[in-house]
């Protein structure tokens, strides 16, 4: 098995073929959006003095906030509040989110590039994001992507959210797909994880999350973002063993 720069193994989705499904976190793989999550973020707790009024850095939106659902975040930042008050607080910044969203959201660098892949073989395809379901829908509807998911899968409506494996096994479920020839695209290590535990290989877009807290979680190979040629060694690798397959009249 050939080792991977980054120290993952990529021969892991080659062996996927025949590859059936290809499944999508949202926040941070579709779009660049844990900025946009982070000015909501510190204008809201700003607002209520949290901090003593310094805003929160990139460190600690990281380590408490991004990949994770909502209940752990409210948990996270407000360890003495009820949980329904700081889930409040989270509603009201999913409204800030989504104001600013209509306005700035970008996809990842190439993403028409790898979607247009995925349109091409005909692999099926869903969401799966611990997103609430009316961020989730808004942001595939501004990346332009409504009629590419087949399947969008939340994680507050599943048993629990990632890091658990339950939203990629509903994922599963859904398009009637197996684990064995499914692999997905995700951006963070709670995400990571959940994929991992379900028994797919991740490949990690390295958009804000430190490389090492993904290798850690058990990411197969780790790209800067879709354009990044690592990427697409392993996707030529891809066609050409559905190529052999094809040709073997298996």
């Amino acid at each position: 098995m050939a080792a991977a720069p980054n120290g993952g193994a990529v021969s892991s989705l080659p062996a996927t073929v025949p590859v059936e499904a290809v499944l999508f976190d949202i926040d941070g793989t579709l779009c660049d959006s844990d900025p946009l999550h982070h000015v909501a973020f510190q204008e809201l707790l700003l607002a209520i003095g949290y901090n003593n009024g310094v805003p929160i850095d990139d460190e600690f939106f990281i380590k408490n906030i991004a990949g994770r659902s909502d209940v752990e975040a409210a948990q996270n930042l407000f360890p003495d509040w009820p949980l329904e008050k700081g889930l409040k607080f989270l509603e009201d910044k999913e409204v800030k989110y989504r104001s600013l969203a209509m306005e700035r959201l970008e996809p990842v660098k190439g993403l028409g590039k790898v979607v247009q892949w995925v349109k091409d073989h005909g692999y099926k395809r869903a969401a799966v994001t611990n997103a609430p379901r009316i961020n989730a829908e808004l942001m595939i509807k501004l990346l332009g992507l409504s009629d590419f998911f087949q399947a969008v899968i939340v994680g507050g409506e599943c048993e629990k959210p990632k890091p658990a494996p339950f939203p990629y096994l509903k994922a599963l479920k859904e398009l009637d797909v197996s684990a064995a020839h499914t692999f997905i695209f995700e951006d963070s290590a709670s995400g990571t994880s959940a994929g991992v535990a379900a028994g797919m290989p991740v490949v990690a877009v390295l958009t804000r999350n430190p490389e090492k807290s993904l290798l850690d979680a058990g990411a197969s190979l780790i790209i800067k973002d879709y354009e990044d040629p690592k990427l697409w060694t392993v996707l030529e690798e891809i066609d050409r063993e559905e190529a052999k397959l094809k040709n073997s009249g298996a």
